[in-house]
């Protein structure tokens, strides 16, 4: 029976009903296609043995051959730990097996030669492979694994039944080969297809599951990952021109009164270009007559903060209640204590609701946002509770918005018959294509200068095995009087 990308995996040639059910159960692979985009998680290069001496920092799964010896067990009780010594012609490194040490040590046979694979890492400035995959070296079993070979999620119950990863592999091949040419017709223009010099759907699929060396696995993870990721922008683009079509927004036509009073009289510093074209990107969203989505992203010290109180003035301006959610009690005390002091005598009514907040005080809280007496409300999760009803929200700003679920952010969206304006602001140093794939939904804005007289802020990336750097740099900074914060 020819098969197509759709048809059950029962129809799959290679399988007998009891492996097309466990592979149900355990794989939710239903269909064809499902076996198809069932992508390895890793690929063993076994076209190279190294050596114990070239080992990096930086470097993935290794594949080593020695001699293994001194086998024993370490410490005592939870602490055990079962160690071993590989050695080469170059040197040694050592072996860790932190769980299932005592069916390890029965398995592992004192000096025999072993092929090792494992990510090496650094400790106490040695290497050492924790939890390596070990096979007993015959010339046999390098001519078997010679390669550059696909690892598959799989499950104990499929290993019983030869669907190792050896056997998904096999099933995945026979699938493909199977297929007609049309299964895997094109959808992406000639032109984008040349111009980012992509591989086509049919070689990628193949060179995904079967790569004969590690470029055709990046070339098909190059296209796989494009399609997957131009899908999502797509499906997101749908949505954002949905809601554009169907969500209509206040809008937010004064700017006189108490934003214009804080303008001119309560801001502590002029604001920057960055501050001043933001703000006018969320005037225009309020004055369209569509709700406003955006996500601001700025440094620790960029003055969202400021734009954020100006953006809810501009609403309040207009008869409307605005709303700042925070993700910790801390920081929602933070954004109340900044905020009102910078409000000062304004005739601007803001409260703080959090989960620790008083019975009595939640209760008089409630009460007077509902009539409508507290102008900005500031607060945790506890803000999106079903007992908290505005009398008119027109603006809500989330604050560390990555912290936040869709479900989290759609409560807002109920505060109020006609959805109010959402500003999400972000500290979290996101490049631009990156924001564009997770926030697709939303616009974006960005503070790219700091006010004067602010520090700059440097955002570093270091390795695991580059902690002593991080300890010997954070020694330097005490000693200079500067406090450290880890997270």
């Amino acid at each position: 029976m020819p098969i197509s990308l759709n048809s059950p995996i029962e129809h799959h040639p290679g399988l007998t009903t009891a492996k097309a059910e466990s592979l149900k159960k355990d794989l939710n692979i239903f269909t064809i296609h499902d076996l198809i985009w069932h992508y390895p998680f890793r690929y063993i290069d076994r076209t190279k043995i190294y050596k114990t001496t070239d080992l990096t920092d930086d470097m993935p799964f290794v594949q080593l051959k020695g001699k293994v010896h001194s086998i024993k067990t370490v410490g005592v009780g939870h602490k055990s730990r079962l160690t071993a010594i590989l050695e080469d012609d170059s040197g040694e490194i050592e072996l860790v097996w932190f769980q299932g040490a005592q069916w390890v040590q029965k398995t592992l046979k004192e000096n025999e030669i072993y092929i090792v694979f494992g990510k090496p890492q650094r400790f106490n400035y040695k290497f050492n492979i924790a939890h390596p995959e070990m096979k007993l070296y015959t010339p046999e079993l390098m001519a078997q694994q010679s390669g550059f070979e696909p690892i598959y999620s799989t499950s104990e119950n499929l290993k019983k039944k030869y669907l190792d990863t050896k056997g998904i592999q096999k099933l995945i091949v026979q699938a493909l080969k199977s297929l007609p040419d049309a299964e895997f017709a094109e959808y992406l223009p000639n032109a984008l297809i040349q111009s980012h010099q992509f591989v086509s759907r049919k070689q990628a699929l193949f060179h995904i599951h079967q790569p004969q060396r590690l470029e055709d696995a990046n070339s098909a993870m190059k296209r796989l990952k494009f399609d997957e990721l131009f899908f999502i922008q797509l499906n997101l683009i749908k949505l954002k021109i949905h809601r554009n079509q169907v969500f209509k927004g206040f809008v937010l036509e004064k700017v006189d009164g108490i934003f214009d009073q804080f303008y001119k009289n309560n801001l502590p510093y002029e604001l920057t270009n960055a501050q001043k074209r933001v703000l006018k990107e969320i005037r225009k969203d309020t004055l369209s007559g569509k709700q406003m989505n955006r996500l601001l992203q700025g440094d620790v010290g960029s003055g969202k903060t400021i734009v954020g109180l100006m953006t809810m003035l501009m609403a309040i301006n207009n008869g409307f209640q605005a709303t700042i959610l925070a993700p910790t009690e801390i920081l929602a005390q933070q954004h109340y204590a900044g905020i009102s002091e910078l409000i000062g005598e304004l005739p601007v009514k803001v409260r703080l609701l959090t989960g620790s907040t008083k019975a009595k005080d939640k209760r008089e809280i409630l009460q007077l946002l509902e009539s409508g007496e507290i102008d900005i409300l500031i607060g945790t999760h506890a803000i999106i509770e079903d007992t908290v009803i505005f009398k008119n929200l027109g603006m809500a700003i989330i604050d560390e918005q990555h912290k936040f679920g869709v479900a989290q952010r759609a409560k807002l969206w109920r505060k109020n018959h006609t959805p109010p304006h959402i500003l999400v602001m972000t500290a979290t140093p996101i490049p631009r294509t990156l924001a564009m794939t997770l926030y697709g939904d939303l616009d974006y804005s960005i503070i790219d200068e700091l006010p004067p007289g602010r520090q700059t802020i440097k955002t570093i990336h270091k390795y695991d095995s580059q902690r002593l750097d991080v300890f010997g740099f954070m020694r330097e900074e005490i000693a200079k009087g500067s406090q450290i914060y880890i997270a």
